[in-house]
C-alpha cells in the first residue's frame, strides 16, 4: 500500500536518529498490536517455583515463564543470559534466540494486585477486581477493558474515574449509571444515555447538556420522570434488553457528535482531548506534536510517533507498543517504560534502566546490549556498529520481507498467536490468512465443559436469583464457554437492580471491545445541515442524520 512520508514526517525522523519506515502506518500499527495478548488467560506452572499460575502465555508457549513473585525476586539475573553479538548472523535471529531464555513475566500485575486480583492482566493498584484488563487503580471491579480510578463496576469498559457502573462504556466521573455510551460525563443516577454531560436522573436520552428529569429527550417534572422510569424494571432481563433497544433507536433520531474531541490545536483523529499538533491520533489524551496514536489516555506525550497503548509523560519515542511512564527516547519497543532512557529493541525492559539496546528484562541496567553489560565507550562504540550490520545483514522472514535497523521486530517473533492478540481485533484474519503472512495460529482447545445450567434457563429477574446460583455452570449462549457468577458479582448486580448475564465475561468484554474498535473507524460523511464534508467515525447505518462539528456544537449548545 502506497503511504505519504511528508516534510514532517521526515523531520521527526531526523529528530530521532531512525531511517523513515518502509511499512504504512496500519501495517506498523498491526505488526505492533500483534505481540499484545490483553484478555486471554491460560494456566501453567511457573518454570521457576513450578507452581500453577494464571499467565498470559499458553502452557506450550515455548518460552522461560516465570510467576510476578519469582520474576521479581533476587533469584535471578537478566544479566546471566548475557550474550556477544554474532556479526554473522541477523541481529533479529540473536535476539529472537534470547527471547527464548530470558524468563518473561508470566502476567502482567504486580505483586500487591496478584495478592486480591489475580484473574487480571496489564494492571496495577488493584483491589479485589476480577477479569478486568488494562486497568489502574480500581476497587471491586468486575469484567471490563480499560478501567481507570474506578469502583464498583460491572460489565462497563473504558471508564474513567467512576463508581457504581453496569454495562457502560466511554464515561468519565459518572456514578450509580446503567447503559451508558458515546462518551457521558460527569452525570448521577441514569440510564442509557449517548453524548451527554452533567446530567441527573435522566433516561434514553442522547446529547443532554445540564439535565435533570429527561427521558428520551422529553423533559418531565421529578414525579412525571419517577412515574414513567418506574415502568421500567431493568432487573429484568427481557426488559433490559427491551429498553436498551428502544434508546439506540432513538439515538438514532439524533445527531452524534462527529469525532468527541474537546480543547485541541490543529489535530485530527477521533476521540482526543488537549493535543495540539497532533495528527491521526485515537484515544488520546494531552499529547502534543504527535502522529499515529492509540489509547494513550493518560498523557502527556509529546514528539512521539506509533505508540499504541500506555504513555503517560512520554517523548521522543517512536514504534512503540505498550510503554511508558517516563519513558524518553525509546524506539522499538515492547512492554517497557517506567523511568525508561535511550533504549532500543527491548521488552520488559523498566526500573530506571538507561542506554540499552536489544535486550530483555533489564531492571536498573546500564549500557546493556544483549542482557550483556558494557562500559560507556564499549557501549557507544559497539551500537553504531550493530545497527550497520542490521543494514548490512537484515533478517528476511518468511514472507521474503527484510527487516534491517528502523523497522519493528518481525510479526513472526511474537510471543504471542495472531488471534490471541489485539491486532486480531483490529485487522481480522482467518486462519489461513495469518499464517500466510507469517502470523503463528492457536486453535481452540476442544474442551467439554460440566455445565450445570443452560443460560436459557436462568431466571429472568434479578430478585428471582438464589444465592445457590453463584455454584452454577452456566453454558455461554454465544460461544458455549461455562461461567460463573461470583458471590461478589451477585451482591452488585443485586444493588443494582441488573439481571444476571446470558453470555460470559470474555464474550462480554470482546462486545465492548469490539464496539470500541469499530468507533476508530473514521468515514467520509456530509453534513445534513450545512453540505460541509468531512470525516467521522459513524457510517450512515449508526447516524442515518448527522452534523459538522461546527452545526453539532450550534445545534446541542
Amino acid at each position: 500500500m502506497e503511504f505519504e512520508i511528508t516534510d514532517d514526517d521526515l523531520a521527526f525522523y531526523t529528530k530521532i536518529s531512525v531511517p523513515p519506515p518502509t511499512w504504512c502506518p496500519q501495517c506498523r500499527l498491526q505488526r505492533r498490536l500483534s505481540f499484545y495478548n490483553l484478555t486471554n488467560l491460560f494456566k501453567r506452572p511457573c518454570d521457576l517455583c513450578k507452581k500453577d499460575m494464571v499467565s498470559m502465555y499458553p502452557p506450550e508457549a515455548p518460552y522461560t515463564v516465570y510467576c510476578p513473585e519469582c520474576w521479581w525476586s533476587d533469584k535471578w539475573s537478566p544479566f546471566d543470559y548475557g550474550r556477544d553479538c554474532d556479526f554473522s548472523r541477523p541481529f533479529f535471529e540473536q535476539f529472537n534466540e534470547l527471547w527464548h531464555k530470558v524468563p518473561l513475566l508470566g502476567i502482567s500485575i504486580t505483586l500487591d494486585t496478584r495478592a486480591t486480583s489475580p484473574y487480571t492482566n496489564h494492571v496495577d493498584s488493584l483491589k479485589n477486581c476480577y477479569l478486568i484488563f488494562q486497568a489502574h487503580m480500581c476497587e471491586d471491579c468486575l469484567y471490563g477493558f480499560y478501567l481507570l480510578f474506578d469502583k464498583n463496576t460491572l460489565d462497563s469498559s473504558l471508564v474513567y474515574s467512576c463508581e457504581k457502573m453496569y454495562d457502560c462504556s466511554n464515561c468519565y466521573r459518572d456514578n450509580n449509571c446503567i447503559g451508558l455510551r458515546h462518551q457521558v460525563t460527569e452525570s448521577i443516577d441514569s440510564a442509557f444515555l449517548s453524548y451527554s454531560h452533567n446530567c441527573q436522573n435522566c433516561f434514553a436520552s442522547r446529547n443532554l447538556r445540564n439535565k435533570k428529569y429527561v427521558a428520551f429527550n422529553q423533559q418531565y417534572s421529578k414525579e412525571e420522570y419517577q412515574k414513567l422510569v418506574g415502568q421500567y424494571d431493568l432487573g429484568s432481563w427481557k426488559t433490559y434488553q427491551q429498553v436498551q433497544k428502544s434508546a439506540e433507536d432513538h439515538w438514532k433520531t439524533l445527531p452524534p457528535d462527529p469525532d468527541v474531541s474537546m480543547r485541541n490545536v490543529n489535530s485530527t483523529g477521533s476521540t482526543f482531548f488537549d493535543c495540539k499538533n497532533c495528527k491521526e491520533c485515537y484515544e488520546v489524551v494531552g499529547a502534543e506534536d504527535c502522529k499515529y496514536m492509540l489509547l494513550i489516555g493518560t498523557g502527556p506525550a509529546s514528539d512521539c510517533y506509533d505508540i499504541s497503548s500506555w504513555g503517560n509523560n512520554i517523548n521522543q519515542s517512536y514504534e512503540c507498543m505498550n510503554t511508558g511512564v517516563n519513558a524518553s527516547k525509546v524506539r522499538f519497543s515492547f512492554d517497557s517504560g517506567l523511568n525508561l532512557e535511550n533504549a532500543e529493541y527491548v521488552t520488559g525492559v523498566i526500573g530506571g534502566s538507561r542506554n540499552v539496546f536489544g535486550s530483555i528484562a533489564i531492571t536498573k541496567g546500564e549500557y546493556v546490549i544483549l542482557n550483556k553489560r558494557y562500559t560507556k565507550e564499549e557501549y557507544e562504540s559497539l551500537v553504531p556498529k550493530i545497527k550497520k550490520h542490521m543494514d548490512e545483514m537484515p533478517y528476511v522472514d518468511r514472507r521474503k520481507n527484510k527487516l534491517g535497523y528502523g523497522e519493528y521486530f518481525s510479526p513472526e517473533l511474537s510471543t504471542f498467536p495472531y488471534n490471541l492478540t489485539m491486532a486480531n481485533l483490529f485487522f481480522p484474519l482467518t486462519k489461513e490468512e495469518a499464517l500466510a503472512k507469517g502470523y503463528t495460529w492457536r486453535d481452540r482447545e476442544a474442551q467439554e465443559y460440566a455445565h450445570t445450567m443452560k443460560a436459557a434457563d436462568l431466571p429472568d429477574h434479578i430478585k428471582d436469583a438464589p444465592d445457590t446460583i453463584t455454584k452454577e455452570v452456566i453454558a455461554c449462549e454465544k460461544c458455549g464457554r461455562g461461567f460463573r457468577i461470583l458471590e461478589s458479582e451477585l451482591v452488585q448486580r443485586r444493588a443494582m437492580n441488573v439481571p444476571l448475564p446470558r453470555t460470559c465475561p470474555f464474550c462480554r468484554i470482546e462486545e465492548k471491545m469490539k464496539a470500541w474498535v469499530k468507533s476508530l473507524t473514521l468515514h467520509d460523511r456530509i453534513c445534513d445541515k450545512c453540505g460541509t464534508a468531512f470525516r467521522t467515525n459513524f457510517d450512515k447505518d449508526e447516524a442515518p442524520y448527522i452534523l459538522c462539528k461546527a452545526c453539532y456544537i450550534k445545534e446541542v449548545a
